[in-house]
């Protein structure tokens, strides 16, 4: 039975563990009407920037306050980090969410070592860091204000509009070309996106922060990511063509790709949402990633390899070109960065 607000409906075995739930059917199993309801955990992390190894990713260290996250995207690529954890990449990434609250003294920590190399920081690397908890516990608000402090270079990417709450440090960093924002933006159908990203802001309200941030001088794109065959790639043009209209000047997507247990999650919202184009849906994911559902390889991983994704392809950038987006933001600058003493304030 699906939960309501949740993108999974059941908890795939964890492959790291030798034991693991199942439900006998035949059981006498009453409806509990409670809702799941979602778990905060502390992190006990005492590092904040992981190194980053992928050649077709473009920062070099990620950020991330939270793990697991309670968007409930089914396709999302970061569900199997959760099972290092000793959770399930279904409901559990969902409903268990580990939260870093020394995040902010962690990052101030690593940015003031003498040791540390200045590079280009992804918030969040992996799962969203304006998920709903953000709005209480301001984790990324905390880490914004020691990055413009340092004046250090963050990359940003978010399905939530409440990234507009933070428009004063972005609008600080912005001066000293040290930020740039992507809006992800996969559909411009409430109704698709309600079921696809169920806790995360609806298409207008994404494209009303890129509204605001461009109108405070903050560089900002979208993200149309993940692109899914059948699905939602055939709104590409114009969902750009509404980033352009609320100011975005740049933009970026990728394909879909559904490793490990992820794809037992995505078959099953499709299962719930769409039998009717499951089989389609998957055979062209598969065509593009060689035959399977995933791709490992880089550079192709993003993309696909198949005449459908190089179609798409062209017509991402067929797209920009025609209403003048760029497909990368500008180059953001190290030339002011200042290394603070931790706890130490502004002179003037």
């Amino acid at each position: 039975m699906a939960e309501r607000g949740r993108g999974a409906d059941f908890n795939p075995v964890n492959r790291f563990e030798r034991f693991h739930v199942e439900t006998d059917e035949d059981a006498w199993i009453d409806d509990d009407p409670r809702p799941l309801r979602t778990v905060f955990l502390r992190d006990h992390s005492q590092s904040i920037l992981v190194p980053n190894t992928a050649e077709d990713l473009s920062f070099d260290y990620g950020l991330n306050p939270y793990r697991g996250c309670e968007h409930g995207c089914a396709y999302c690529y970061a569900r199997r980090y959760h099972e290092y954890l000793g959770f399930s990449s279904g409901l559990d990434f969902e409903s268990k969410i580990l939260v870093k609250p020394d995040a902010p003294e962690l990052l101030e920590r690593a940015l003031a070592k003498p040791s540390y190399k200045p590079g280009l920081i992804s918030l969040s690397g992996v799962t969203d860091c304006y998920q709903p908890a953000e709005r209480k516990l301001k984790l990324t608000r905390g880490c914004l204000e020691v990055l413009a402090r340092f004046r250090h270079p963050v990359g940003i990417i978010t399905k939530n509009a409440l990234v507009t709450r933070d428009l004063d440090h972005l609008a600080e960093l912005a001066r000293y070309r040290a930020v740039c924002v992507f809006l992800s933006v996969t559909s411009l159908d409430p109704k698709l996106a309600r079921i696809m990203e169920p806790r995360a802001a609806s298409p207008r309200a994404r494209l009303d922060a890129v509204r605001q941030l461009a109108e405070a001088g903050v560089p900002v794109g979208v993200s149309l990511a993940p692109m899914i065959p059948g699905l939602n790639d055939s709104e590409m043009p114009a969902i750009l063509a509404a980033a352009k209209e609320h100011g975005a000047s740049f933009a970026m997507y990728s394909f879909v790709r559904l490793a490990g247990s992820v794809a037992e999650v995505f078959e099953g919202w499709l299962d719930r949402y769409y039998p009717d184009r499951k089989e389609k849906v998957l055979g062209r994911i598969r065509a593009a990633h060689g035959g399977g559902l995933n791709s490992l390889v880089s550079g192709e991983r993003r993309r696909g390899i198949s005449e459908g994704a190089n179609q798409l392809n062209a017509l991402f950038h067929a797209s920009c070109r025609r209403l003048g987006l760029a497909t990368r933001p500008a180059p953001l600058s190290f030339d002011s960065f200042r290394r603070l003493t931790p706890g130490q304030g502004e002179l003037f």
